[in-house]
């Protein structure tokens, strides 16, 4: 139950210095070599040193000095608790992103002190977890935070670390040679890609796993009660359970899409030493990422699409890429295994008078740009497909259809000042207090149009957003100028626009140049009855087996599951084929079920 919240006594305050000290002292008897204490995102040391949370009255708040005294503490009786050459990282926030924040010359002093207390080295904290400001989403620039460390070496002569969205080699070197930092950490990169650093060392970077920055199988889970993995690297977490082991008894296996899906299960049957074949309608791997890339936030899924290019490269003794080619159910036939890794063609609002009028095109037009796009737009479906779409529309002021984009193209990525600008990041470093401009001078992108977002569902647009995430996206949806609408009822289209019933009740007409449809997905399946007609029975995988939400987490662990037993798995099993819940996320699922329910 709940619990009213209480002031920490001073017993208890020494106590929790002396348990920090003690667990040094563990970490060093079990052979570690070091231990970082954790004094940032808003964490309890944190709490004491704002006045936003620290309201004491006693020797530990007040003055700064009363409230620094905790960390300053801490990381003075560690070091009597260990060896002289015992690390000791302190963790310090150096842009807390939150108002009432710590301003620069009370970083710079905790920081002296630290120093003097006994630290080894000092690592960069970004953000409380309650800013409303991204701090390691892909929004965030590479390296983005690099600043602030650079800010504060001046003042302290201890070793400084730079974190946060650094998640290639060529992003780590380039702050190192330049100054910024001493050191690099990186958290989720060895999530992706636990061989990042032997890659890196022996010159080829091209073929690690890059970490996108989705959170969705990351942070994502820990809020679910899930076991922490990796969307790129569905073996993270798993490592003990997920092996991709030689194969004793090769099979033919012919992969048909070469979205993520085919990609994991094409890579990972080949890797384990079967010979297979992956076919492709398209000119270029990548299915729906290659749109996934063009959304700003999302630039990072082009560097999956390029992971996989390198591997398909050395895995060519046993991988036959087929691109451009729309095969039939007979050029099937000599294959021992066959996957469909087809994906899905967008829903229409078919039914709906005026659903094939000029004026209503899908998404899949909007972001190949085969069709134009007005100034103002109505967005049917506001799942994550909808606000991908919204966030392409509202920053992309070319309407004009283009040819698709090369798929080995890389979409430029976010600049640093544009987002310190769109967040109200000081850049002068913490003039004011958290490092936040005042509301009003936070800079607002222009709206290059109009943009409606609806959904059926009465309730809060893209709840089943990632927690992680969704507040970031309807955060700039709402510097846009977005206009959120639930609880709506589509009546028809014409010349006019989009007619439409409101929770109300009351009739609207939406005066739009476009109406987007992002109201679902169907399976494609066309080739499954052909070939299970001449005795194949195919397996179905990713958007060909379930096409709710365009789920890319679920489609590579879901083709990478089957690649790793295809010799042994059922096609009519194929669901099966999904990481364990594990008790604690059946009871979240169970417990968030119970709660809806209500």
């Amino acid at each position: 139950g709940w619990f009213t919240p209480k002031a920490l006594s001073p017993a208890g305050v020494e106590a929790t210095i002396d348990d920090f000290a003690r667990a040094a002292g563990l970490a060093q008897e079990a052979g570690y070599d070091g231990v970082e204490v954790m004094g940032s995102e808003g964490y309890l040391i944190n709490q004491f040193l704002v006045s936003r949370t620290n309201k004491r009255t006693d020797e530990w708040g007040g003055s700064f000095s009363n409230r620094m005294r905790l960390p300053v503490e801490i990381v003075k009786r560690c070091r009597a608790a260990v060896r002289d050459d015992f690390i000791i990282i302190f963790r310090l926030s150096m842009l807390d992103l939150v108002e009432d924040g710590s301003d620069w010359s009370e970083v710079v002093a905790l920081a002296q002190a630290i120093e003097d207390a006994g630290a080894t080295i000092i690592n960069t904290g970004i953000g409380w977890h309650e800013a409303r400001v991204p701090t390691i989403a892909t929004s965030v620039p590479r390296g983005g935070f690099a600043w602030v460390t650079e800010k504060l070496k001046p003042s302290v002569s201890l070793p400084l670390v730079a974190t946060n969205r650094i998640n290639t080699p060529e992003v780590a070197e380039a702050i190192l040679a330049s100054g910024k930092a001493d050191l690099v950490s990186m958290a989720r990169p060895l999530l992706a890609d636990p061989e990042f650093v032997n890659k890196a060392a022996a010159g080829t970077p091209e073929l690690i796993n890059t970490c996108i920055a989705c959170n969705q199988a990351c942070l994502d889970h820990t809020f679910q009660m899930k076991r922490a993995s990796c969307l790129v690297n569905p073996r993270a977490g798993y490592e003990t359970e997920l092996n991709y082991t030689p194969t004793l008894s090769p099979k033919t296996v012919a992969v048909v899409g070469s979205g993520p899906a085919g990609l994991a299960c094409a890579t990972v049957a080949a890797q384990r030493g079967h010979k297979v074949t992956l076919f492709d309608k398209s000119p270029f791997i990548g299915g729906q990422f290659n749109m996934a890339k063009q959304i700003p936030g999302k630039e990072e899924f082009f560097e999956t699409i390029r992971y996989f290019k390198h591997h398909i490269d050395r895995l060519d003794k046993n991988l036959d890429l087929k691109l451009g080619i729309e095969v039939s159910a007979g050029d099937l036939t000599g294959f021992d295994k066959v996957v469909l890794a087809t994906g899905v063609t967008p829903r229409s609002l078919k039914g709906m008078p005026g659903f094939d009028h000029p004026k209503v095109i899908s998404y899949v037009d909007v972001l190949t740009r085969r069709k134009r796009v007005g100034s103002s737009v109505a967005i049917i479906g506001a799942g994550g497909i909808g606000f991908d779409v919204a966030e392409f529309l509202l920053h992309t002021a070319d309407a004009h259809p283009a040819p698709p984009a090369d798929a080995f193209s890389a979409p430029t990525l976010p600049q640093t000042d544009s987002f310190l600008n769109q967040w109200g990041i000081n850049p002068d470093a913490m003039a004011t207090r958290g490092g936040l401009l005042p509301s009003d001078r936070a800079g607002k992108a222009a709206a290059t149009r109009k943009i409606y977002l609806l959904q059926r569902k009465k309730g809060k647009l893209g709840a089943g957003l990632g927690k992680t995430t969704g507040w970031i996206h309807r955060a700039t949806l709402q510097q846009g100028g977005v206009e959120m609408i639930g609880g709506v009822k589509y009546d028809k289209v014409d010349d006019v626009g989009l007619h439409l019933t409101t929770k109300g009740g009351t009739p609207q007409i939406l005066e739009v140049d476009t109406i987007v449809v992002c109201a679902g997905q169907l399976s494609e399946t066309s080739l499954e009855k052909p070939l299970r007609e001449r005795g194949i029975t195919p397996f179905l995988i990713g958007g060909a087996h379930l096409a709710a939400e365009l789920d890319a987490k679920r489609a590579i662990d879901q083709g990478s599951r089957l690649a790793a037993e295809i010799e042994t798995a059922s096609p009519e099993k194929v669901g099966e084929l999904v990481a364990p819940l594990g008790m604690a996320g059946w009871l979240f699922q169970k417990f968030t079920e119970r709660k809806a329910n209500k």
